[in-house]
């Protein structure tokens, strides 16, 4: 296992190289120091609002019974991925000419939407769980680790 590792460390280390030398030779230097910029600003975002919602979020959901806790999950999920693909497109809209047709949709009101559906999904996919099994939530088996 330890010549596998060296390998691929050092396939890594190649690439990385090969990706640097491309950017300073085929990228002019002013958009280079934007895209410093664009990384710098994006490490800031995730650092500070990204993780620590995150990490709210799951302490929160952490306090919901255990019945409804993977339901809950599985809603914020799918509604987070749906957001995270949505808000370039609604940030973007009217960026583009009119032939360009994709960005000329109300992502803003599909997003509302869709989110609205996953709500739903999620309660009736809980409320048919409550239905086939009304055990009491004190019976249940809390399957998160200690």
């Amino acid at each position: 296992m330890g010549r596998w590792r060296i390998i691929l460390a050092i396939a890594g280390i190649a690439l990385g190289l090969f990706g640097v030398g491309r950017l300073i030779t085929q990228i002019p230097g002013p958009s280079l120091v934007g895209l410093g910029i664009w990384l710098l600003a994006a490490l800031v975002i995730h650092d500070g609002i990204v993780s620590p919602s995150i990490l709210a979020v799951g302490a929160l959901v952490g306090r919901v019974p255990p019945r409804g806790r993977r339901y809950l999950q599985a809603g914020l999920i799918m509604a987070a991925t749906v957001t995270v693909l949505a808000v370039p497109m609604i940030y973007r809209r009217g960026s583009q000419p009119a032939s360009k047709a994709l960005l000329e949709q109300n992502y803003g009101g599909s997003l509302t939407l869709l989110l609205g559906v996953i709500g739903v999904a999620t309660l009736l996919a809980y409320a048919i769980r409550v239905a086939r099994s009304p055990a009491p939530v004190s019976e249940e088996v809390d399957d998160r680790k200690s």
